[in-house]
């Protein structure tokens, strides 16, 4: 017979799954409906807050690639063909438009036609491209997603990898000469070397994996793996280092709240995708870490700021949509791990806020986020170079797939 703390704990995982399967279908309907672009083919490049779109806005791969893996995730899991049908779109246009024929690797930036408008090859777009196209092909066998995957990986090792100091330079040319200027953005700083970029080798490689259980590509797995565990996260404090030279010296002292609870299960992710059991203990034991490191910094109203500079002693105290996002699975992972219901409470306050605060129950989507006041950040994007659904439906896939897991498993006890 089930006991009374059983049946309340099902009773919450149950209803945070429902929530979850009917916010996937709320997303996934907006990005149906709004943003395909009718006129040049592919995605509009931009939609603001408002939901006015920009038709000769110029194309991201970020974007591209984000909506190629959410689409191609949301139909894994639930065989719906319209999710295929936007899927299939992404994979043909990032075909078409974003891959370069001639040298490898994929454009930063298209214009509104699809043709190359910044021919940059940044290491974070070629993961995330990878990510997308690992997905497509666990979710369609195709086989051209698994080529193209495949070539990408090699195009990383050969121009991005750092045989010297270990792990990947941050941006090169359209025929593989390391740039300058290596910024993903215009707020980063200029180091050869990042966090971020990394975090998404990381969850790309660890992906591709998946399909591809390759020996080199296992090496390059575990290699990323222990560049996180021992160059990356700060051992005394349990968050992520942001910034390096080349010889993974910090260049800032920076926490990213949001990074810190994604990394966290992440790296767990990628350790049960690679399958070695020593470094899974460990790993974990570090996810745990992280998730108790960033726990540390929550707010009354189950949210995180987004950035605390020690240097300066400034925090950035504004709200965005996917530090939410990944607090919902990065708790919920630690729940898994330790079976503590606060951890359980962090990842359900964590959906309350965004509930309260972040969806845009009027046109669709999520915000950008909110001001410390809560007022909304009405200068940002609704869709755009770096809005995209990934962050939030894979909220929702990760949250849904956790909470039937734990449902199952706690029955059987």
């Amino acid at each position: 017979m089930a006991t009374a703390s059983y049946t309340s704990l099902a009773s919450q995982l149950s209803t945070y799954q429902r929530e979850m399967e009917a916010e996937l279908e709320r997303i996934l309907a907006f990005w149906s409906e709004n943003t395909l672009d009718h006129q040049y083919g592919g995605f509009v490049g931009q939609i603001d807050h408002t939901g006015t779109i920009n038709p000769e806005a110029p194309k991201g791969s970020i974007l591209n690639a984000r909506i190629l893996w959410t689409f191609s995730a949301a139909y894994r899991h639930t065989r719906k063909e319209v999710y295929l049908t936007i899927a299939t779109r992404a994979f043909d246009y990032l075909c078409t438009s974003f891959l370069d024929s001639a040298h490898g690797g994929v454009y930063w930036m298209v214009d509104a036609q699809g043709q190359p408008l910044d021919t940059r090859k940044q290491v974070y777009a070629l993961a995330f491209t990878v990510y997308g196209m690992s997905e497509y092909h666990l979710a369609t066998q195709n086989p051209k997603a698994l080529e193209v995957s495949q070539e990408l990986f090699r195009w990383i090792e050969k121009y991005s990898f750092d045989p010297e100091h270990g792990g990947y330079l941050e941006a090169f040319s359209q025929t593989g000469e390391l740039l300058e200027d290596l910024r993903l953005s215009e707020k980063d700083r200029n180091d050869p070397k990042t966090m971020n970029t990394h975090l998404h080798v990381l969850e790309a490689y660890a992906n591709l994996y998946r399909a591809w259980p390759d020996p080199l590509l296992a090496q390059k797995l575990r290699g990323l793996i222990e560049v996180l565990l021992e160059k990356i996260i700060d051992q005394s404090t349990g968050h992520l280092k942001p910034f390096f030279s080349r010889d993974w010296t910090s260049t800032a002292n920076l926490i990213s709240y949001g990074h810190d609870i994604e990394a966290s299960w992440l790296l767990q992710e990628a350790a049960e995708v690679l399958g070695e059991e020593a470094l899974l203990s460990r790993v974990k034991e570090v996810a745990l870490t992280m998730a108790n490191a960033t726990a540390e910094a929550l707010l009354p109203d189950g949210s995180l700021y987004h950035e605390l500079n020690l240097d300066e002693n400034h925090c950035d105290k504004h709200r965005e949509w996917w530090v939410s996002a990944e607090a919902m699975v990065g708790f919920l992972n630690a729940y898994e791990l330790t079976h503590n219901e606060t951890f359980l409470r962090h990842s359900l306050n964590a959906w309350k806020f965004a509930q309260t605060h972040l969806l845009d129950l009027e046109r669709g989507e999520w915000h950008w986020g909110v001001h410390d006041d809560y007022s909304l950040m009405d200068k940002e994007d609704k869709v755009g170079f770096w809005k995209c659904p990934y962050h939030n439906a894979r909220a929702c896939l990760e949250v849904i797939h956790r909470c039937r897991k734990t449902i199952g498993e706690a029955a059987l006890k």
